[in-house]
């Protein structure tokens, strides 16, 4: 996946990797299609750092969720 280019699709696709990453049991009430490419650089950033943190803290997970809720569209 080319995520280079800002895209519906791509935030779509980071949001999905970032709730199997974090084996959220409430993956369910974040829906991917919540989030807008408006907010493509900060939902990336926070998709590499997820990908690439190997096996994340509580202390991170919460922070990653606290931050994906803040970026969800209203």
């Amino acid at each position: 996946m080319d995520l280079s280019q800002p895209s519906q699709e791509n935030v779509e696709y980071m949001i999905e990797g970032i709730k199997n990453k974090l084996k959220m049991a409430s993956a369910a009430a974040m829906q991917a299609s919540a989030f807008s490419v408006d907010r493509y650089e900060d939902i990336y950033d926070i998709y590499e750092v997820t990908m690439n943190g190997g096996n994340l803290s509580i202390s991170q997970v919460e922070a990653i969720v606290s931050e994906l809720g803040r970026l969800r569209q209203k």
